[in-house]
């Protein structure tokens, strides 16, 4: 099995929750998995890709090739033993259709304004 490399904001309470439970079951089974926080500078210039672009959706490397969004849900999933029927199921049509629109347009967009309430909190000055 070749390695899955997983772009996630481990500032995100959401986001980090969810990657931790799964690589939680990755150290269980010594599955070829790596998690990456796209808070660290260095990781983003692994990765190729912006803070921004990286902040905005999930992000899986595999056999060299990004997917962001759904589609890296669905690779993460397939290399997750317990999770493999969840890449089946979301990768049907309609099935894929669905998710695609509530991640894009209701999930990620969400997380995305509380990351950036989060960087502009940190960011104020102290009153």
């Amino acid at each position: 099995m070749s390695k899955t490399d997983i772009l996630y904001n481990a500032a995100c309470s959401v986001c980090s929750r969810e990657i931790d439970h799964y690589a939680r079951i990755s150290a269980d089974q010594a599955l070829p998995l790596q998690y990456d926080d796209l808070n660290d500078p260095e990781t983003l210039r692994y990765w190729g890709v912006s803070a921004e672009d990286a902040a905005k959706r999930l992000h899986v490397r595999k056999d060299g090739q990004i997917y962001s969004g759904v589609p890296a849900f669905i690779v993460l999933w397939q290399a997750l033993p317990r999770y493999r029927w969840l890449a089946k199921l979301v990768s049907l049509p309609g099935v894929y259709r669905c998710a695609t629109w509530v991640y894009d347009r209701v999930l990620a967009p969400a997380l995305y304004r509380r990351h950036q309430k989060r960087i502009a909190k940190a960011a104020a000055p102290a009153e």
